[in-house]
Protein backbone atom coordinates (compact mmCIF):
# COMPACT_ATOMS: atom_id res chain seq x y z
CA UNK A 1 0.00 0.00 0.00
CA UNK A 2 2.40 2.59 0.93
CA UNK A 3 4.68 1.61 -2.20
CA UNK A 4 1.34 2.02 -4.37
CA UNK A 5 1.21 5.11 -3.01
CA UNK A 6 4.61 6.56 -3.39
CA UNK A 7 3.91 5.65 -6.72
CA UNK A 8 1.15 7.71 -7.43
CA UNK A 9 2.17 10.37 -5.56
CA UNK A 10 5.58 10.27 -7.33
CA UNK A 11 3.31 9.98 -11.14
CA UNK A 12 1.78 12.95 -9.88
CA UNK A 13 4.92 14.92 -9.69
CA UNK A 14 5.79 14.19 -12.70
CA UNK A 15 2.53 15.25 -14.27
CA UNK A 16 2.87 18.82 -12.41
CA UNK A 17 6.44 18.90 -13.44
CA UNK A 18 5.63 18.43 -17.42
CA UNK A 19 2.70 20.97 -17.42
CA UNK A 20 4.89 22.93 -15.62
CA UNK A 21 7.62 23.12 -18.30
CA UNK A 22 5.17 23.08 -20.79
CA UNK A 23 5.78 26.34 -23.16
CA UNK A 24 1.94 26.73 -23.73
CA UNK A 25 0.98 26.25 -20.32
CA UNK A 26 3.92 28.35 -19.49
CA UNK A 27 2.87 31.05 -22.17
CA UNK A 28 -0.62 31.14 -20.87
CA UNK A 29 -0.60 31.61 -17.59
CA UNK A 30 2.05 34.30 -18.24
CA UNK A 31 -0.06 36.65 -20.76
CA UNK A 32 -2.91 36.31 -18.12
CA UNK A 33 -0.64 37.83 -15.73
CA UNK A 34 0.52 40.11 -18.37
CA UNK A 35 -2.60 41.69 -18.61
CA UNK A 36 -3.18 41.98 -15.15
CA UNK A 37 -0.23 44.10 -15.38
CA UNK A 38 1.74 42.11 -12.98
CA UNK A 39 4.45 41.52 -14.84
CA UNK A 40 5.38 45.16 -16.33
CA UNK A 41 7.34 46.89 -13.81
CA UNK A 42 6.54 50.29 -13.35
CA UNK A 43 9.25 53.01 -13.56
CA UNK A 44 10.12 56.61 -12.81
CA UNK A 45 12.86 58.70 -12.43
CA UNK A 46 12.94 58.38 -8.86
CA UNK A 47 13.69 54.41 -9.05
CA UNK A 48 16.65 55.03 -11.16
CA UNK A 49 18.30 57.05 -8.13
CA UNK A 50 20.95 55.14 -6.55
CA UNK A 51 20.83 52.15 -7.95
CA UNK A 52 23.55 50.33 -9.62
CA UNK A 53 24.05 49.60 -13.25
CA UNK A 54 23.21 46.09 -12.59
CA UNK A 55 19.69 46.91 -11.61
CA UNK A 56 19.28 49.95 -14.19
CA UNK A 57 19.62 46.65 -16.71
CA UNK A 58 17.38 44.54 -15.38
CA UNK A 59 15.03 46.85 -14.74
CA UNK A 60 15.30 47.99 -18.52
CA UNK A 61 15.37 44.35 -19.66
CA UNK A 62 12.20 43.50 -17.77
CA UNK A 63 10.51 46.89 -19.08
CA UNK A 64 11.54 45.84 -22.78
CA UNK A 65 10.38 42.19 -22.50
CA UNK A 66 6.81 42.59 -20.92
CA UNK A 67 5.56 46.01 -22.03
CA UNK A 68 2.27 47.17 -20.76
CA UNK A 69 -0.21 45.61 -22.91
CA UNK A 70 -2.24 47.72 -25.79
CA UNK A 71 -5.83 48.87 -24.59
CA UNK A 72 -8.68 46.83 -25.03
CA UNK A 73 -7.18 43.80 -25.42
CA UNK A 74 -8.43 40.44 -25.60
CA UNK A 75 -6.70 37.42 -26.09
CA UNK A 76 -7.78 33.79 -27.14
CA UNK A 77 -5.91 31.71 -24.63
CA UNK A 78 -7.16 28.53 -25.86
CA UNK A 79 -5.69 28.75 -29.58
CA UNK A 80 -2.19 28.74 -29.06
CA UNK A 81 0.71 28.18 -31.76
CA UNK A 82 4.40 27.41 -31.33
CA UNK A 83 7.54 27.30 -33.19
CA UNK A 84 11.18 26.96 -32.60
CA UNK A 85 13.49 29.49 -32.11
CA UNK A 86 16.66 29.14 -33.71
CA UNK A 87 18.73 30.10 -30.62
CA UNK A 88 16.65 27.50 -28.50
CA UNK A 89 13.50 27.79 -27.22
CA UNK A 90 10.09 28.08 -28.23
CA UNK A 91 7.55 31.61 -29.59
CA UNK A 92 3.86 30.68 -28.27
CA UNK A 93 1.33 33.30 -30.34
CA UNK A 94 -2.24 33.60 -29.30
CA UNK A 95 -4.49 35.38 -31.14
CA UNK A 96 -5.59 38.65 -30.02
CA UNK A 97 -7.29 42.32 -31.05
CA UNK A 98 -7.13 45.42 -29.69
CA UNK A 99 -9.75 47.76 -30.06
CA UNK A 100 -10.46 47.28 -34.17
CA UNK A 101 -6.98 46.16 -34.87
CA UNK A 102 -6.29 42.34 -35.21
CA UNK A 103 -2.91 40.99 -34.13
CA UNK A 104 -1.28 38.12 -31.86
CA UNK A 105 0.39 37.79 -28.61
CA UNK A 106 3.69 36.46 -28.87
CA UNK A 107 5.48 34.88 -25.72
CA UNK A 108 9.25 33.60 -26.01
CA UNK A 109 9.72 30.64 -23.33
CA UNK A 110 13.11 29.40 -22.87
CA UNK A 111 14.84 26.85 -20.49
CA UNK A 112 11.11 26.68 -18.49
CA UNK A 113 10.88 30.25 -18.21
CA UNK A 114 8.71 33.12 -20.29
CA UNK A 115 11.55 35.91 -21.28
CA UNK A 116 9.39 38.29 -23.24
CA UNK A 117 5.84 38.90 -24.00
CA UNK A 118 4.85 41.32 -26.82
CA UNK A 119 1.36 42.49 -29.26
CA UNK A 120 2.21 42.82 -32.90
CA UNK A 121 -0.34 43.69 -34.94
CA UNK A 122 -0.98 41.69 -38.23
CA UNK A 123 1.61 42.44 -40.74
CA UNK A 124 4.07 43.87 -37.76
CA UNK A 125 4.79 47.64 -38.62
CA UNK A 126 5.02 47.05 -42.74
CA UNK A 127 2.29 47.80 -44.92
CA UNK A 128 0.58 45.26 -46.84
CA UNK A 129 2.01 46.46 -50.50
CA UNK A 130 5.59 46.29 -49.08
CA UNK A 131 5.00 42.37 -48.52
CA UNK A 132 3.34 41.71 -51.97
CA UNK A 133 6.03 39.66 -54.24
CA UNK A 134 5.66 42.39 -57.25
CA UNK A 135 7.03 44.94 -55.38
CA UNK A 136 9.94 42.33 -54.00
CA UNK A 137 10.28 41.40 -57.51
CA UNK A 138 10.26 45.64 -58.90
CA UNK A 139 13.08 46.51 -56.15
CA UNK A 140 15.06 43.14 -57.38
CA UNK A 141 14.68 44.79 -61.10
CA UNK A 142 15.41 48.34 -60.49
CA UNK A 143 18.59 46.90 -58.30
CA UNK A 144 19.64 44.66 -61.35
CA UNK A 145 19.49 47.86 -63.67
CA UNK A 146 21.20 50.11 -61.30
CA UNK A 147 24.24 47.40 -60.58
CA UNK A 148 24.08 47.14 -65.07
CA UNK A 149 23.93 50.86 -65.26
CA UNK A 150 26.87 51.74 -62.54
CA UNK A 151 29.34 48.97 -64.69
CA UNK A 152 28.45 50.57 -67.89
CA UNK A 153 29.58 54.01 -66.15
CA UNK A 154 26.53 55.85 -65.92
CA UNK A 155 25.49 55.95 -62.35
CA UNK A 156 29.05 55.87 -61.70
CA UNK A 157 29.65 59.03 -63.55
CA UNK A 158 26.49 60.39 -61.67
CA UNK A 159 28.29 59.94 -58.52
CA UNK A 160 31.18 60.91 -59.04
CA UNK A 161 29.76 64.18 -60.39
CA UNK A 162 27.70 64.64 -57.22
CA UNK A 163 30.27 64.06 -55.17
CA UNK A 164 32.44 67.17 -56.96
CA UNK A 165 29.37 69.51 -56.48
CA UNK A 166 30.07 68.42 -52.33
CA UNK A 167 34.15 68.43 -52.42
CA UNK A 168 33.91 72.59 -51.12
CA UNK A 169 32.80 70.94 -48.14
CA UNK A 170 35.15 67.82 -47.87
CA UNK A 171 36.05 68.53 -44.31
CA UNK A 172 33.43 69.18 -42.72
CA UNK A 173 32.45 65.98 -44.65
CA UNK A 174 35.35 63.63 -42.76
CA UNK A 175 34.50 65.91 -39.34
CA UNK A 176 30.69 64.52 -39.19
CA UNK A 177 32.37 60.96 -40.13
CA UNK A 178 34.69 61.16 -37.40
CA UNK A 179 31.92 62.65 -35.35
CA UNK A 180 29.17 59.84 -35.46
CA UNK A 181 31.36 56.47 -35.98
CA UNK A 182 33.22 58.24 -32.85
CA UNK A 183 30.24 57.98 -31.05
CA UNK A 184 29.14 54.57 -32.02
CA UNK A 185 33.40 53.08 -31.21
CA UNK A 186 32.98 55.28 -27.81
CA UNK A 187 29.70 53.14 -27.27
CA UNK A 188 31.04 50.19 -28.26
CA UNK A 189 33.80 50.32 -25.98
CA UNK A 190 31.67 51.40 -22.87
CA UNK A 191 29.83 48.39 -23.16
CA UNK A 192 32.52 46.42 -21.92
CA UNK A 193 32.34 48.17 -18.81
CA UNK A 194 28.43 47.93 -18.44
CA UNK A 195 27.79 44.10 -20.44
CA UNK A 196 24.52 43.67 -18.29
CA UNK A 197 23.32 47.40 -19.48
CA UNK A 198 24.67 46.51 -22.98
CA UNK A 199 22.78 43.24 -23.37
CA UNK A 200 19.47 44.90 -21.80
CA UNK A 201 19.66 47.54 -24.59
CA UNK A 202 20.77 44.98 -27.25
CA UNK A 203 17.17 43.29 -26.05
CA UNK A 204 15.45 46.41 -26.52
CA UNK A 205 16.90 47.01 -29.89
CA UNK A 206 15.76 43.68 -31.18
CA UNK A 207 12.70 43.50 -29.81
CA UNK A 208 11.87 46.65 -31.73
CA UNK A 209 12.88 45.21 -35.00
CA UNK A 210 11.30 41.67 -34.46
CA UNK A 211 7.97 44.15 -33.84
CA UNK A 212 8.31 45.26 -37.49
CA UNK A 213 7.44 41.87 -39.22
CA UNK A 214 10.47 41.12 -41.40
CA UNK A 215 9.62 37.71 -41.08
CA UNK A 216 7.61 37.74 -44.64
CA UNK A 217 10.61 39.35 -46.24
CA UNK A 218 12.75 35.91 -44.97
CA UNK A 219 10.06 34.30 -46.90
CA UNK A 220 10.90 35.80 -50.11
CA UNK A 221 14.73 35.33 -49.90
CA UNK A 222 17.12 37.57 -50.37
CA UNK A 223 15.54 39.84 -52.66
CA UNK A 224 12.29 39.77 -50.45
CA UNK A 225 14.42 40.49 -47.25
CA UNK A 226 16.84 43.41 -48.83
CA UNK A 227 13.65 45.09 -50.01
CA UNK A 228 11.92 45.23 -46.59
CA UNK A 229 15.58 46.47 -44.87
CA UNK A 230 15.93 48.97 -47.51
CA UNK A 231 12.19 50.22 -47.14
CA UNK A 232 12.49 50.29 -43.69
CA UNK A 233 15.64 51.60 -43.26
CA UNK A 234 14.76 54.46 -45.57
CA UNK A 235 11.70 55.62 -44.82
CA UNK A 236 12.15 55.31 -41.16
CA UNK A 237 15.70 55.98 -40.84
CA UNK A 238 17.25 57.97 -43.94
CA UNK A 239 13.60 60.22 -44.40
CA UNK A 240 11.89 60.28 -40.75
CA UNK A 241 14.93 60.68 -38.83
CA UNK A 242 17.43 62.22 -41.14
CA UNK A 243 16.59 64.32 -43.91
CA UNK A 244 13.42 65.74 -42.34
CA UNK A 245 14.86 67.03 -39.36
CA UNK A 246 18.17 67.98 -41.35
CA UNK A 247 15.69 70.26 -43.06
CA UNK A 248 15.40 73.08 -40.26
CA UNK A 249 19.36 73.42 -40.77
CA UNK A 250 20.42 70.30 -40.33
CA UNK A 251 21.41 70.33 -36.01
CA UNK A 252 18.11 68.46 -35.44
CA UNK A 253 19.56 65.74 -37.21
CA UNK A 254 22.99 65.92 -35.86
CA UNK A 255 21.68 65.59 -32.61
CA UNK A 256 19.31 62.80 -33.99
CA UNK A 257 22.23 60.54 -35.44
CA UNK A 258 24.60 61.75 -32.47
CA UNK A 259 22.52 59.97 -29.88
CA UNK A 260 21.61 56.60 -32.79
CA UNK A 261 25.05 56.31 -33.63
CA UNK A 262 25.90 56.25 -29.31
CA UNK A 263 23.11 54.06 -28.94
CA UNK A 264 23.95 51.73 -31.69
CA UNK A 265 27.59 51.33 -30.65
CA UNK A 266 26.33 50.41 -27.23
CA UNK A 267 23.39 47.58 -28.31
CA UNK A 268 25.23 46.49 -31.17
CA UNK A 269 28.73 46.41 -28.95
CA UNK A 270 31.17 43.36 -29.67
CA UNK A 271 31.00 43.35 -25.69
CA UNK A 272 27.47 41.31 -25.92
CA UNK A 273 28.05 40.05 -29.41
CA UNK A 274 30.23 36.94 -30.38
CA UNK A 275 33.12 38.20 -32.47
CA UNK A 276 32.30 35.18 -34.54
CA UNK A 277 28.55 37.26 -35.55
CA UNK A 278 29.85 41.02 -35.27
CA UNK A 279 33.26 40.26 -38.38
CA UNK A 280 30.33 39.96 -40.42
CA UNK A 281 27.93 42.45 -39.45
CA UNK A 282 30.68 45.11 -39.29
CA UNK A 283 29.99 46.00 -43.38
CA UNK A 284 26.32 46.31 -42.67
CA UNK A 285 26.94 49.03 -39.86
CA UNK A 286 29.73 50.84 -42.18
CA UNK A 287 27.60 50.71 -45.30
CA UNK A 288 24.13 51.72 -43.70
CA UNK A 289 25.37 54.27 -41.12
CA UNK A 290 27.31 56.01 -44.17
CA UNK A 291 23.85 56.78 -45.57
CA UNK A 292 23.09 58.65 -42.43
CA UNK A 293 26.15 60.08 -42.30
CA UNK A 294 25.27 61.72 -45.88
CA UNK A 295 22.21 63.34 -45.51
CA UNK A 296 23.53 64.97 -41.39
CA UNK A 297 26.25 66.56 -43.40
CA UNK A 298 24.21 67.94 -46.26
CA UNK A 299 22.14 69.30 -43.48
CA UNK A 300 25.17 70.86 -41.73
CA UNK A 301 25.82 71.99 -45.49
CA UNK A 302 22.23 73.49 -45.70
CA UNK A 303 22.81 75.77 -42.29
CA UNK A 304 25.92 76.98 -43.45
CA UNK A 305 24.78 77.76 -47.20
CA UNK A 306 21.80 79.56 -45.47
CA UNK A 307 23.45 81.76 -43.63
CA UNK A 308 27.23 82.24 -45.02
CA UNK A 309 27.03 80.51 -49.21
CA UNK A 310 24.38 80.89 -51.46
CA UNK A 311 21.51 80.88 -49.81
CA UNK A 312 18.42 78.07 -48.67
CA UNK A 313 17.61 77.37 -52.23
CA UNK A 314 21.54 76.20 -52.86
CA UNK A 315 22.05 74.65 -49.27
CA UNK A 316 18.83 72.33 -50.33
CA UNK A 317 20.00 71.50 -53.54
CA UNK A 318 23.16 70.06 -51.71
CA UNK A 319 21.18 68.23 -49.16
CA UNK A 320 19.17 66.39 -51.88
CA UNK A 321 22.22 65.49 -53.59
CA UNK A 322 23.50 63.68 -49.80
CA UNK A 323 19.63 62.28 -49.52
CA UNK A 324 20.35 60.12 -53.18
CA UNK A 325 24.10 59.06 -51.86
CA UNK A 326 22.78 57.82 -48.86
CA UNK A 327 20.20 55.82 -50.78
CA UNK A 328 22.80 53.88 -52.92
CA UNK A 329 24.63 52.99 -50.24
CA UNK A 330 21.31 51.99 -47.82
CA UNK A 331 20.80 49.92 -51.14
CA UNK A 332 23.87 48.70 -50.89
CA UNK A 333 23.54 47.79 -47.46
CA UNK A 334 20.55 46.17 -47.39
CA UNK A 335 21.25 43.81 -49.72
CA UNK A 336 23.97 42.88 -48.09
CA UNK A 337 22.93 42.34 -44.64
CA UNK A 338 19.96 40.18 -45.95
CA UNK A 339 22.53 37.88 -47.63
CA UNK A 340 24.03 38.03 -44.06
CA UNK A 341 21.57 37.14 -41.96
CA UNK A 342 20.24 34.42 -44.47
CA UNK A 343 23.44 33.18 -45.45
CA UNK A 344 27.01 33.96 -43.47
CA UNK A 345 25.68 33.98 -39.68
CA UNK A 346 23.74 30.07 -40.47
Amino acid sequence: MRRWILGVGALLLVAAWAQAADPVVLARDAVDRWIRGELTPSVSVQDLQGKTPEEIADLLRRTVAFPPPPPELEVNLDEAQTDALPAGGERVRFPAVSGSVGGEVVVVVADGRVERIAWRPSGGLLPGWVKSPVTRWIFAAVSLLLLLNAVQGGVTRWLRGAWAQLGGYRRLYWAVNLLLYGLFVFGALLAYAMPDLARALQEAVGGAIETIGLEEGVKGGVSGLSWMIFYWNFTHGLLLTSFFPALLLGLPALLVNAARYYVFGFALSPAVIPWSVYVWHVPTLLIELQGYILVTFGGLVLFWETFRGGGFRAGLRYLGLTLLLGTFFLLAGAWYESFELLYLLR
